[in-house]
């Protein structure tokens, strides 16, 4: 009965363990935040590249038959750049989308490199 009555008062005590790991609610918070928005922009990103208004291939493939082959912007229903542009429609948000996400794969890759060179430079 006496271990019983130990084990209800420490659940219910005030003292910290010193063995157990302390961590701030703020800064998991904080975490999640951060981490929610890193996979929006991402998200979005890779939806403005790949997805909206047809995309950023469909947009290349048709610019390559333009400049390879016999046909001309009017086969993919260009007409004018403002009003319509056929399967052009949209590519001044996927050529910055392009432009964003080459800007995010160099900038890893440059954090990579350093973190590379950081390593070199400890192993014996």
């Amino acid at each position: 009965m006496n271990t019983l009555w130990d084990k209800l008062t420490w659940l219910f005590s005030d003292e910290e363990d010193p063995d157990e790991v302390l961590y701030d609610p703020v800064h998991v918070g904080g975490a999640v935040v951060i981490s929610l928005v890193g996979i929006g922009a991402l998200y979005w990103l890779l939806w403005t590249l790949l997805v909206y208004e047809g995309g950023l291939f469909k947009k290349a493939g048709a610019a390559a038959q333009v400049l390879f082959t016999s046909k001309t912007l009017a086969d993919f229903g260009y007409e004018g750049s403002p009003y319509a542009m056929g399967v052009f429609e949209g590519w001044f948000g996927n050529l910055a989308a392009l432009l964003l996400f080459a800007g995010l794969v160099a900038a890893l890759h440059r954090l990579y490199l350093k973190a590379a060179a950081r390593a070199r430079e400890r192993r014996p």
